[in-house]
Formats: C-alpha cells, structure tokens, sequence
C-alpha cells in the first residue's frame, strides 16, 4: 500500500532547507548588516568628497566665481576704476543686453557685424578642420606606410607653435607682394592685398556670374534687415580677410584633431575590418560603415571642440587686423575685449561674453542632438 505524504500549506522554511528559495544577489541578511552596508558606503562618499574637496574649491575660486562676478558687472555701467561691488558703479539692470539685441545703435551694429563675420568663420573652419584632420589620420594609420613617425609630427607640428608667431609669418606670406602673391602670378594669377580687402567672397562669385551687383545691392536684398544689417550683408559671405583667418585656423588646428582620430582609428578591433574584409567590401563602404560609425563618439568630441574654439576666436584677430578692414574679421570675442578695455565698458564687454556663451551651449546642444544615435527602439516585451 503506498504511503501518501502530506505536505502542510502555510508551514515556513528556513533558508538552508531544501527547495527554499535563494536569497536574491546582493541582498544581505539581517537588518545588521544592511546598516553596516549603508554605514560603510556613507563613509566611502564622506572619504570621496574629502579627496576631491581641494580640486573642488579651486573649480570654485578661480571659475564659478569669477563667472558669478563677471555676470554681476554685466548688469552695470562699470568703467573699472572703482569696485563693483560698493554700489559706485551704475546699476544698468539689462540695458547692456538691450543695446546689444533689441536697440538700434552703433552697439548692435557691432554686435551683429562680429556675429556674422564669426558665423561664416565657424561654418567653413570646423567642417575643413575635421575633413583634413580625419584625411590625415587615415593617412598615418596606414600600416603598410614608411615614416609614420616622421608624417605624425610634421602633421602636428603647427598645432604646438605660438598663435602669435604663425599669425606674424601669415602677415608675412599674405602681403600684396608677399610670397603667395608671387607663387599666384607663376600661373598668371594676380592675388589681392588680403588683409585690406573687405569684399564678401560670395558677393564677388555673385557678381562675377551677373546675378548681383556687389557695390550696389537691389531689391530684397538691400531693403530688408537683421539687427542693423541687411540682408546682403548677411549673404556676402567671409571677406578675403577673413578667409586668410580660415586658412590659418584649419592650418594650426587639424594636427591636434588628427591625433584624436588616429587614437580612435587604432582602437577598432582588426577583427571587426577583418571581417568587413571576408565580405568583399571595398575601402569607400569600409569607411562609410565601419570606420565612421565606430569614430561617431570621437567625431562629436572633435566638432564640439571645434566649435567651442572657432566661437572664442581672439589671438589671430588681434595680431592680424584687430577687425580690419571693415571690421571684416572683428569677433564677439574681440569685441567684448574692445568694449573692455579700449571704451573702458567692461558692463558691455561681459555681456557680449555671455550672449557668446549662451550661443556656444546652444549651438552644442543642437549638435549634440544631431549627431546623436538613431537606431531603432525595441518595444517592450509583453
């Protein structure tokens, strides 16, 4: 006769008997030693915060701080002979940024020339810089390639010289008769004085097809404005001057993102080309689906920094025209020293500065999101 076996409902098991259920990873085991964890991992964030307390109070002196400050004088009439922060300085509350934005005037006129002239900048530098830069890094990544070494330093050599120094032999190689001018008329080509010529580029290719007239705009054109500037003025693209800016930009900047790319070019898995390779693909689609998708991080890290530096331009300015001719090359960023320290408006010359920087967190974000990943989303598992 089989014995039957009854199994009482509701009868609680210890943890070491059979069939009772493990207890979940990481769970501790008595409400002891759950205050012990928490204990303990108290005292690693208090021991964490005391390591990087120094590095914190120096990020505080020397950069939130100052920028607190700063954006306190952009709200005054400060002439920097007195301290701001005894109540001798006019209290302009947002008139700075008024006469900067909103006020027709000789401000915003600036104002709005400096933009221009640094939007054109920052759209033909970033994109020329990173397309060299990559250009180059495939180039010195090549493994089969003799004097990698040599081709690598020669290539990041301009980015370690003084910007002062390369912007003085740019002068040099850019006057009417200078060297480039002389190399041009061997194939019978007559340069221009490049740092005294204000023409828009655009405006000359324009007008040499016979679509415009560059010294007397018409129509739409020339009767509508933005911010004390007309519409042609907004599309006649870099001056010539300008343009020399751009050259030595991209000339001084792309070996230092070459070196960006070819850490990331070498940091691929051979395996992953290998394989491309057993496919029978040939080195465009190499490049265009496996090399640029796995270089996406890097390449939102080179044009974010792009960016961020074409937006800041001042050393080139200022050796090299400080915004002549025209005020074809003046930035924001020499404009808020000019307005600073040679009109002894530093209320105006800090408000440029964060408008400018309003536009560069801006213009990240939306980089950012353009550049952000666009795979397809899985659903839910139901």
């Amino acid at each position: 006769m089989p014995i039957r076996t009854m199994r009482v409902s509701g009868a609680p098991r210890s943890t070491g008997s059979p069939g009772a259920p493990d207890s979940a990873p990481g769970e501790t085991g008595t409400p002891a030693k759950a205050r012990a964890r928490r204990a303990g991992l108290r005292g690693e964030g208090t021991w964490g915060w005391l390591f990087v307390s120094p590095m914190v109070l120096v990020l505080g002196l020397f950069m939130v701080l100052p920028i607190l400050m700063a954006l306190w004088v952009s709200l005054l009439h400060w002439d920097g002979q007195s301290n701001p922060f005894s109540g001798q300085a006019d209290f302009a509350g947002l008139d700075n940024y008024r006469s900067l934005l909103t006020q027709d005037g000789l401000d915003r006129t600036l104002f709005a020339t400096s933009l221009r002239n640094n939007l054109y900048y920052v759209l033909l530098t970033v994109p020329l810089q990173t397309l060299l830069a990559l250009g180059l890094a495939l180039i010195v990544n090549q493994r089969l390639l003799r004097g990698r070494g040599a081709l690598r330093t020669t290539f990041f050599f301009p980015s370690v010289t003084s910007s002062i120094a390369v912007s003085t032999v740019f002068l040099f190689l850019f006057q009417g008769s200078g060297a480039v001018n002389s190399m041009l008329s061997w194939i019978g080509v007559k340069g221009p004085n490049w740092f005294a010529d204000s023409r828009g580029v655009l405006s000359l290719v324009l007008g040499g097809l016979g679509i415009v007239d560059p010294e007397r705009p018409t129509g739409m054109l020339a009767d509508h404005s933005t911010m004390g500037l007309s519409w042609f003025e907004w599309l006649s693209g870099p001056s010539v001057a300008m343009c020399t800016l751009i050259l030595l930009a991209v000339w001084t900047t792309s070996g230092t993102f070459m070196l960006i790319f070819l850490a990331a070019l070498q940091n691929i898995p051979r395996e992953l080309e290998e394989s491309a390779a057993m496919e029978g693909v040939n080195r465009r689609q190499m490049l265009r689906y496996v090399t640029l998708p796995a270089l996406r991080p890097v390449l939102f890290l080179v044009l974010t920094l792009g960016l961020i530096s074409t937006w800041q331009v001042f050393d080139q300015v200022y050796v090299m025209g400080q915004g002549a001719p025209g005020n074809t090359t003046l930035t924001p960023a020499f404009l808020s020293y000019s307005a600073g320290f040679d009109n002894a408006d530093f209320g105006q010359g800090a408000a440029i500065a964060f408008i400018l920087l309003a536009l560069i967190l801006v213009l990240t974000v939306l980089q950012r999101w353009a550049l952000r990943e666009r795979g397809a989303r899985t659903g839910r598992n139901r």
